[in-house]
């Protein structure tokens, strides 16, 4: 399945593997610090725990995050590099970690902070390497596609095997990551050397300015660069990912607390991620058959089915929570994953290439840090249903307000055209 159509040739197969193993091995750390940090104490604890935890570790990172993009496109001829040293770094803090899981104390943090910034940096080279491994018969979004579903499977298969690991013991799953990290510092040096090419390339900003060279000649960013389309995709992602950051800790706290009719807190919680990753996988398996036709019109269009959703959800949350929090959750994967896609789509198609890269590494950290403020609302909102899903319409309206009528007015012209470098 990796090789299919050419991807075997062009070396995409072995990104597509080793994103598989990446997403394996972050897995098996969620899996040792969600039973230490979330199920091990009581829910008022926890809640403390996981504030220290995104205080601890989110915060730095959001001072961290626009800066990660930017260095990392200082060193495009150590593409390989990076993405092993963010593998290996990873291995030997799951080492670390494991020494200090069993009885969750600070210096666990510092560890975990290093390993949420080695997995960013690791998904931002990632994302400006996929277009230097493109077969000639598959699209930049459905190679991107692919990689996420190889992600999507191997974090499906990881996860009962962390929970597995954690019965003999709450280090066995860092044990587990540290072999998976292991193998994937291998598998990163193995990629094709074209991966370290920076011929043509260019660092590209989201706001005006000088974004560097190509070919000794001056190339200007910004909105010329990346276009009003992408920009405007960018914000919509951006208000989506904030959405699922916010769902995914309010809704871990809210359903521990509070869980669905019937059912315990670890189902309502797996009730939630199964709906969570089914959206998220129907998402990515439609925007590849879509074959990027109009993204911008599909982002509009997930924005609106966001901000339908969530809105309904605050409206009959005490009448039917179970339906409504299933729901939102597929909802909310599926969105995001449509509109990422989308966003890839239009970096492709109005970006020039000799700033693509640059601009996929600038978005990606963006896209992070959005994800990051979501789930700082999160963790800071009191554990009432009706409140969680109004904010979380509000974050998607943000998001509409800033882009939808852009979005709207770009799909009607058929798109931006191609910006021209200066």
């Amino acid at each position: 399945m990796t090789h299919a159509h050419g991807a075997g040739e062009s070396g995409l197969a072995k990104l597509i593997e080793l994103h598989a193993v990446n997403s394996a091995g972050d897995m098996m750390i969620t899996v040792a610090l969600a039973s230490t940090v979330f199920f091990s104490v009581p829910t008022n604890e926890a809640r403390g725990r996981v504030a220290l935890y995104l205080a601890v570790t989110m915060a730095p990172f959001a001072l961290l995050a626009p800066v990660v993009g930017p260095l990392l496109d200082r060193v495009p001829h150590g593409r390989r590099a990076a993405m092993a040293g963010a593998m290996l770094a990873r291995a030997l803090l799951a080492l670390t970690m494991s020494g200090a899981v069993a009885g969750g104390g600070l210096q666990l943090y510092p560890a975990a902070l290093g390993v949420l910034v080695a997995s960013k940096a690791y998904g931002v080279v990632r994302s400006a390497v996929v277009p230097r491994l493109l077969p000639p018969r598959i699209s930049l979004v459905k190679a991107n596609s692919r990689v996420t579903l190889a992600g999507l499977v191997a974090t499906g298969l990881a996860a009962p095997a962390g929970a597995g690991l954690h019965l003999l013991g709450p280090a066995w799953p860092l044990y587990g990551a540290f072999v998976v990290f292991v193998a994937g510092t291998c598998l990163s040096l193995s990629l094709p050397h074209k991966v370290d090419s920076a011929r043509g390339e260019a660092r590209a900003r989201l706001a005006s300015g000088e974004a560097g060279a190509a070919g000794g000649r001056p190339v200007k960013a910004g909105l010329r660069t990346v276009g009003p389309s992408v920009l405007h995709g960018l914000q919509a992602n951006a208000a989506l990912r904030a959405l699922s950051g916010f769902l995914t800790f309010f809704l871990a706290f809210l359903l521990r607390a509070q869980p669905l009719g019937g059912l315990g807190a670890a189902a309502s919680l797996g009730l939630v991620a199964v709906a969570a990753g089914a959206g998220n996988a129907l998402g990515t398996a439609v925007g590849a058959w879509l074959k990027a036709r109009g993204p911008e019109p599909i982002v509009a269009a997930v924005l609106g089915l966001a901000l339908g959703v969530t809105v309904l959800a605050a409206v009959f949350y005490g009448v039917m929570a179970v339906v409504v929090v299933t729901a939102v959750a597929a909802t909310a994967g599926l969105c995001q994953a449509l509109a990422k896609l989308s966003l890839d789509a239009m970096i492709q198609r109005d970006v020039p290439e000799g700033v693509r890269t640059s601009a996929f590494a600038r978005s990606e950290t963006a896209l992070q840090l959005a994800w990051v403020v979501g789930g700082a609302i999160g963790i800071s909102l009191p554990l009432i249903g009706v409140v969680g899903m109004v904010v979380a319409a509000g974050l998607v309206a943000v998001g509409a307000a800033l882009a939808g009528r852009g979005l709207l007015g770009a799909g009607r012209r058929g798109g931006s055209a191609a910006p021209r470098v200066a």
